[in-house]
């Protein structure tokens, strides 16, 4: 019978302690993914997990996003994709999505039935923002006129959809370019430049646009760095004059040609001009002077067009023909730049 006791006994203190140590196992916590972003306005942004559905209104960010590998996040785009040769060859499927805003307008009632997790916005509708925030929805405002705000807006986007490395990666991808393109440039004499913009030859970059950067980093003197401006801006003939730059670059989307120039009477004593260093910045699938990033390839185009003695004039080719295999899988050749 003892015996027994003893037995019922050690089984009671064994139940007993066991349910003392299950009771002191901790609970499982819940892991924190909310992201908290300074967008390019200073605004302090918070989303509950990476974003999964996004809503682009601005084609600096569309095209970062493709470059990131990021078009099945989609969910709506800027008016107009439809004109964009780059969406037409790496992301066809973009064409059909709703086209809810730009620089100039945004539908709000449209972008909500969307149901997006993050809203990019450009500066010029940063009042936007405050409304869809009124709604829940948040909402990055970004402005990447320089090459140093161009990496941020490139983290600010890895960080909110989680993919941080990708962006990392592309980051030091164009930082190579970048130092590269410098260092083979840093002791040439630098030649003035105009960048001459899409509406009229008098129409031009301002000293802190994101053109007039490229310029310097490609060699270059941009003749309008003085000018207090991160917009395009209206100078006049007697300034251009003044100016006399020795290379006219004209952006892809103008909507003039380089004879246009070459047979304006008011501009035939410009260096540029008697000198027939006038050219278009290529190329056919997007605009390579644009703050994304395939500007790098119009660093080095820039860069050979300047010093083709120290960055081979054709460089910039192989580099596109690269670039456009590896972020969006497309086999292309010359000719389409």
């Amino acid at each position: 019978m003892k015996k027994i006791l003893v037995i019922l006994l050690s089984l009671f203190l064994v139940l007993n302690l066991a349910g003392c140590n299950a009771q002191k196992e901790p609970e499982p916590q819940e892991t924190d993914t909310s992201i908290e972003i300074t967008d390019q306005i200073g605004r302090q942004v918070v989303l509950e997990k990476p974003a999964e559905k996004v809503v682009s209104t601005y084609y600096l960010v569309t095209a970062s996003l493709l470059t990131l590998g990021l078009k099945d996040r989609i969910v709506g785009v800027e008016l107009k994709a439809n004109s964009r040769q780059l969406y037409k060859l790496a992301a066809k499927e973009m064409l059909d999505l709703p086209g809810v805003g730009s620089g100039k307008e945004i539908n709000i009632e449209e972008i909500a039935k969307l149901e997006p997790d993050v809203v990019f916005l450009p500066k010029k509708q940063k009042d936007a923002a405050e409304v869809l925030g009124d709604l829940g929805i948040p909402s990055i405002v970004v402005d990447p006129e320089s090459y140093d705000r161009f990496n941020e807006l490139i983290m600010i986007i890895g960080k909110v959809c989680g993919t941080e490395e990708k962006a990392t990666q592309l980051i030091a991808y164009y930082d190579g370019i970048v130092s590269e393109v410098s260092s083979l440039t840093e002791n040439a004499e630098r030649p003035a430049v105009y960048v001459a913009g899409d509406s009229s030859w008098l129409h031009t970059c301002g000293g802190k646009m994101y053109q007039s950067e490229m310029v310097k980093i490609s060699g270059g003197e941009c003749v309008t760095a003085s000018l207090d401006s991160d917009k395009w801006t209206d100078v006049s003939v007697e300034q251009l004059l003044q100016w006399d730059p020795e290379y006219i670059f004209v952006v892809n989307y103008a909507e003039y040609g380089i004879d246009d120039l070459m047979n304006d009477e008011t501009l035939k004593d410009l260096r540029a001009v008697k000198e027939n260093k006038i050219f278009m910045i290529p190329s056919a699938i997007e605009a390579w002077d644009y703050p994304q990033p395939s500007s790098a390839l119009g660093l080095y185009w820039m860069a050979g067009i300047l010093h083709p003695d120290l960055v081979a004039p054709d460089r910039y080719l192989d580099e596109a023909l690269a670039f456009y295999k590896t972020y969006y899988d497309l086999s292309l050749s010359n000719d389409d730049f």
